[in-house]
């Protein structure tokens, strides 16, 4: 999951917008990374079954909110992607 914002973010974004939507994405996922990462220990000594099936369904649901929302954008220009965005008559097809 951790590449997943900055790939939508380099896609979905207009030049003149794109750095600051990168660096948004990189301390969004640092910072949830970091959370992973201290969280993670004390998960572990509550219960490890526990923290194995929390973290498989904030996986599971991070899927399906990629398969049911986000846009499929190969082989689509710029234009065409934001058009997805912004234009509610606009056929998107998901996956």
């Amino acid at each position: 999951m951790g590449t997943i914002p900055w790939i939508i973010a380099s896609e979905i974004y207009p030049v003149d917008v794109k750095g600051a939507a990168g660096t948004m994405c990189n301390l969004v996922s640092s910072i949830s990374s970091w959370l992973v990462a201290c969280s993670f220990s004390f998960l572990l000594q509550w219960s490890s079954t526990g923290t194995f099936l929390m973290f498989a369904t904030v996986i599971g649901l991070g899927f399906v909110f990629i398969a049911k929302l986000v846009p499929e954008t190969k082989g689509k220009s710029l234009e065409e992607i934001q058009s997805l965005f912004t234009d509610p008559h606009e056929d998107s097809t998901i996956f």
